[in-house]
């Protein structure tokens, strides 16, 4: 699925607008005769992807629609405003109309610097968003909320046009038509984003945090004069260093980001060849596979403690290759 090519860690879900005054019918769409049965329909898979997302640490963002009684901006206009068409004004500030809905409040209290409020349909429009899905390392973001045609579809064309990558999660999403939706639908598939449903976002999450590797971290080479080889690789060739403690056994170890290393014990004299000390990989869950490794029987050079980047182990492939796996931020 087109999900796989995405990385977990720079994701992140934005819940659009599920507000007393859209969902539930003593709100203003549902006093304004809307459906609001169909509006609240994304709640439950929402609120199950909503606690899984922050089980796993993946940042779920809320945007709060709050409205004026007097907006002297909206008022210089000499057509009607969509305000207009309601009963009432929506989601005024202040208002039991603007919370979010019961269901699903206590989610969003869960950090409450996640929830941004916005006066008009984008959740990108003069809001603190975008700097705080910089801040984030944001790079896909998950779209749910209400309504489809009008605050969801603006703020995917706003994520799309500042080239994030963009799933629409379509049971977690809910708009006054039917037929409108069907028609939005259609049109981000083509040009904005990626269509899924929370089942498969949910599968996805699962793949993620699965024991696995998830990059290369580096080669390390032993090296007979390690202040010659410093001199080679950074003043020569113009590597940059990565930094690091030194190894667990007490050796130097300088790392460059090019994603080779080097640490001392080079060949016996005489002899040219250089010995490659072993093979380093970034892995999400070091425990888990460490576990899975002692099952089927590999052979561990050093068990779990904490190496340069995090919680280590070594272990010797089928060849006898050296493999070190860490994983970064846990610690012995």
């Amino acid at each position: 699925m087109a999900l796989e090519a995405l990385d977990m860690r720079h994701a992140a879900l934005l819940v659009i607008d599920m507000q007393n005054a859209f969902c539930h019918e003593d709100g203003t769409l549902g006093l304004s005769g809307l459906d609001t049965k169909r509006l609240s329909a994304p709640v439950k898979p929402l609120a199950r992807l909503i606690a899984r997302c922050q089980a796993v640490g993946i940042p779920v963002i809320w945007t709060v629609q709050e409205h004026f009684a007097i907006d002297h901006s909206r008022a210089r206009k000499q057509l009607a405003g969509h305000t207009a068409k309601r009963k009432q004004v929506s989601a005024l500030a202040g208002t039991w109309d603007e919370q979010i809905l019961d269901e699903l409040k206590p989610l969003s209290e869960v950090n409450p610097s996640y929830v941004i409020r916005k006066h008009r349909f984008g959740a990108f429009y003069e809001t603190r968003l975008e700097m705080m899905l910089k801040m984030l390392g944001t790079q896909t973001l998950m779209v749910t909320g209400t309504t489809t045609n009008a605050c969801v579809e603006t703020s995917i064309r706003e994520a799309y046009l500042r080239d994030y990558d963009v799933l629409a999660v379509r049971d977690c999403i809910a708009g006054v038509n039917e037929e409108w939706e069907q028609t939005a639908q259609k049109v981000w598939s083509h040009y904005l984003c990626q269509l899924t449903d929370s089942g498969e976002v949910l599968d996805w999450i699962e793949a993620q945090v699965a024991p696995r590797t998830l990059g290369f971290g580096h080669l390390l080479m032993q090296v007979a004069d390690i202040k010659a080889s410093e001199h080679f690789y950074i003043n020569l060739l113009g590597f940059t260093v990565r930094p690091a403690k030194p190894l667990a056994d007490g050796r130097p170890f300088t790392a460059f980001k090019q994603g080779i290393a080097l640490t001392a014990g080079g060949p016996e004299p005489g002899r040219q060849a250089r010995q490659i000390d072993h093979m380093a990989f970034e892995v999400n869950d070091v425990r888990a596979l460490a576990g899975r490794l002692e099952q089927a029987e590999v052979l561990f050079v050093q068990g779990p403690h904490d190496g340069p980047y995090g919680l280590t182990i070594y272990v010797s492939d089928p060849d006898g290759n050296k493999i070190e796996l860490y994983q970064t931020g846990a610690g012995a």
